[in-house]
């Protein structure tokens, strides 16, 4: 019976894969993956130059691969009016390996001055979904004493293709007033079909809400000035595709260059999912071209029925770069406060 349970665990994972076609993966991190939570933060930062990459690897202690990967670098380009960037994104998840790969263009157009600072975003990309049929475990394929039999063949007539290609497009608008951010965004706006069978299988769009509220903690605090802090940072976002939803609530505390938060996070209807904790390092490398390294790790422990025994919890771990290129004429000017002040 354990090994039936666990094949049947593994399957289960597999399912979820195959029909979780209707929702995206989230990032409790989402403020250190800018550029996959709305398009219009593309290039909304203090430098020139800025790359981020984040990894999630989801319930390692279940069978079958849940992980996740985004990867971007954008550019801050005043002459342009806001900003430039590209994005890939890969997921694998379950025994059959379900992988996504895409790669987009962002591009971002921002108006306004130093109290406001109003951006629109577009989107646009390439995904590539695949799956190795193989590695699917039928019912036919379990005996109820001896579980999983190696090598045992199924009746079951699996698609003829394994591999997919679609053109994907999103957008979105980002608001920056003094010390207050709200944005959204919708992702798979042309709701492309996923289908390896031909029977039609549309992508549901993806929306994204969210906003964060600067709290200063200090006796003296002045609009405009680059003070380190102490600051809280309250923040929620708010996702919804198809009849899936999900909110991210909590705090940040931020002072000098460490940045604690603490997360609730809930799925469905309503219902817990996890409690995150997350610690980010802000490394001044060179503070005279504004270089900055940061690195970031958070942790879910899981709330829901699954429960943390199981699961083992979430990790991510993120890191991020950001610069100015030499004799930068957008060095140490300051123009309004940008995403980066929010996290």
């Amino acid at each position: 019976m354990k090994g039936i349970k666990n094949y049947l665990t593994a399957v289960l994972i597999t399912c979820t894969g195959l029909s979780a076609f209707a929702q995206d993966h989230i990032y409790s991190q989402f403020f250190n993956a800018p550029a996959y939570l709305n398009p219009a933060l593309t290039g909304q930062f203090e430098g020139d130059i800025r790359l981020n990459m984040i990894y999630r690897n989801q319930w390692s202690g279940l069978s079958g691969d849940l992980s996740y990967l985004s990867a971007s670098a954008d550019l801050n380009i005043p002459k342009f009016g806001g900003g430039v960037g590209l994005l890939f994104t890969r997921s694998s998840e379950g025994t059959a390996y379900l992988r996504k790969n895409n790669i987009a263009a962002n591009y971002a157009y921002s108006v306004g001055g130093e109290d406001l600072v109003l951006s629109f975003g577009i989107q646009a990309g390439f995904t590539n979904r695949q799956i190795d049929w193989g590695k699917l475990v039928f019912s036919d394929q379990i005996d109820m004493r001896l579980g999983y039999v190696p090598g045992s063949a199924s009746s079951a007539q699996v698609p003829d293709f394994s591999s997919k290609f679609y053109f994907d497009a999103a957008g979105g608008v980002n608001l920056v007033y003094r010390n207050f951010m709200a944005g959204a965004a919708v992702h798979h706006i042309n709701k492309p079909d996923e289908s390896f069978t031909g029977t039609q299988a549309k992508l549901p769009m993806r929306l994204t809400a969210n906003a964060s509220f600067r709290i200063p903690l200090s006796s003296y605090y002045g609009y405009g000035q680059e003070d380190d802090g102490p600051y809280l940072i309250p923040s929620v976002v708010y996702y919804k595709q198809a009849n899936v939803n999900s909110v991210s609530a909590g705090a940040q505390f931020k002072y000098r260059n460490l940045n604690t938060g603490l997360w609730y996070r809930s799925s469905g209807q309503g219902s817990p999912d996890a409690i995150v904790v997350s610690f980010i390092f802000d490394i001044f490398t060179n503070r005279e071209n504004g270089e900055k390294l940061r690195l970031g790790i958070s942790h879910d422990a899981t709330t829901s029925k699954i429960n943390y025994t199981n699961t083992s919890g979430t990790t991510e771990a993120s890191i991020g770069f950001e610069k100015y290129f030499p004799n930068s004429s957008g060095y140490n000017k300051f123009n309004g406060l940008r995403c980066y002040h929010f996290y």
